[in-house]
């Protein structure tokens, strides 16, 4: 199979009206902490354990298309001897992997942050595509304050984007590139909305540049949203704001837009995905989701480091990704949680 059908299958497998993306990509550190919250230490055993459980949610695949993975994650097994990521695609769920290092301060543009992870990408993604990994994930974070991001901040996370994005490409493996503008702060909605603006339009200018197929990635933005210590805005004025940003910005070649979560709370990011695709009109794109939180809080709550819970946490899972199934179809209702 060529390169270029490789992407295009991938697409396909991973692209449709009704499912979305589950990020279980967690680091060492910000997994530590979710089991934290839930009174379990994170060890490597308790990590495969809650992984599986993950993947082998009833109907999960009803549901989702695809899922971000920890590089552990990729070598880890189920009970029964199988790799997660053939678990995963057993349930016609495409495993990817997140590649990214980590972030740092950037020099030059006090405030701004950029990540880590380029030295020697094309060598662990080859790794990464041999264990299973048909797509990969990069995040580039932008703080806002009333100096950031600045012009260098822009242009130097959108070149990492871009860089990673076509190396990627040129090993047949699927990009989700991830540009977070970060909800901490106490900016208003408007103010979020010119920082998405800002950042979007730099990103597909660098993605340009270094002739990246936009046909064969997905773009991971958030949505335009107030910050987390300012007053919440209604799901209406988040659609429409975030849907106005992205066409402006977004060419319609991209297959699909899957938002983060952000912050935001399981029923929060629902119900102004569902808003989303209500007033999506016609928009170009599939809009649906890659979550994280906002989709496996309620299992950890429920799951709570108990093998007797693991029917429940599996439960609480499906749930969660059932309706926001919904919301991509523009069909959820709050008294669904119910």
């Amino acid at each position: 199979m060529t390169i270029q059908r490789e992407l295009q299958q991938t697409i396909a497998d991973m692209v449709d009206n009704r499912r979305g993306i589950l990020a279980a990509d967690e680091s060492a550190p910000t997994i530590a902490k979710r089991f934290d919250a839930i009174g379990v230490k994170s060890t490597e055993e308790n990590r495969r354990y809650y992984r599986t459980l993950l993947l082998e949610t009833p109907d999960l695949g009803n549901y989702i298309s695809a899922v971000i993975l920890f590089e552990e994650t990729l070598g880890q097994h189920n009970d029964a001897g199988v790799t997660l990521p053939d678990l995963a695609w057993s349930r016609r769920i495409v495993p990817g992997v997140k590649v990214d290092k980590g972030k740092g301060p950037l020099e030059g543009a006090q405030g701004d942050l950029i990540t880590y992870g380029l030295d020697g990408l094309a060598d662990r993604l080859a790794g990464f595509k041999e264990q299973g990994a048909r797509f990969a994930k990069w995040r580039e974070v932008y703080p806002i304050t009333p100096a950031n991001p600045t012009p260098l901040g822009l242009r130097a996370n959108a070149e990492m984007l871009a860089r990673y994005a076509a190396v990627c490409q040129s090993l047949g493996i699927v990009p989700i590139v991830e540009p977070e503008v970060l909800m901490d702060g106490d900016h208003d909605i408007e103010r979020c909305a010119v920082v998405n603006e800002q950042v979007l339009h730099s990103v597909f200018h660098a993605l340009h540049l270094h002739q990246v197929s936009l046909e064969h990635m997905i773009l991971k933005p958030s949505m335009v949203l107030p910050g987390k210590d300012s007053q919440r805005a209604p799901a209406e004025q988040v659609a429409q704001r975030t849907l106005q940003i992205l066409k402006r910005t977004v060419p319609a070649a991209v297959p699909s837009i899957n938002f983060l979560s952000g912050g935001q709370g399981p029923q929060e990011a629902t119900i102004n995905l569902n808003a989303i695709n209500q007033l999506r009109g016609n928009s170009p794109w599939q809009l649906s989701l890659s979550y994280g939180r906002a989709l496996q809080q309620p299992t950890l709550q429920a799951w709570a480091g108990q093998a007797a819970n693991r029917g429940a946490a599996q439960q609480a899972l499906q749930q969660r990704a059932r309706l926001n199934s919904l919301a991509r179809q523009g069909s959820y209702d709050p008294s669904m949680e119910e």
